[in-house]
């Protein structure tokens, strides 16, 4: 494996990242911390396009 090859472990950080985003930003829209909602939804922007270059890297090792 290359250094920049993805483990299954990976994949699951990032979805974690994508969920605790999602916590954040959930939680920000409760208590009207506009700050903390805009993290969440970049740590979910973050986390999106990491899935998607696991989904071509993925593409292009079939």
């Amino acid at each position: 494996m290359g250094r920049h090859d993805k483990t299954p472990h990976d994949k699951v950080d990032h979805k974690l990242e994508e969920l605790g985003g999602k916590a954040k930003e959930a939680v920000g829209r409760a208590t009207d911390d506009e700050e903390l909602e805009a993290q969440g939804e970049r740590d979910q922007a973050k986390s999106n396009l990491k899935q998607a270059g696991d989904k071509v890297k993925d593409a292009f090792r079939r």
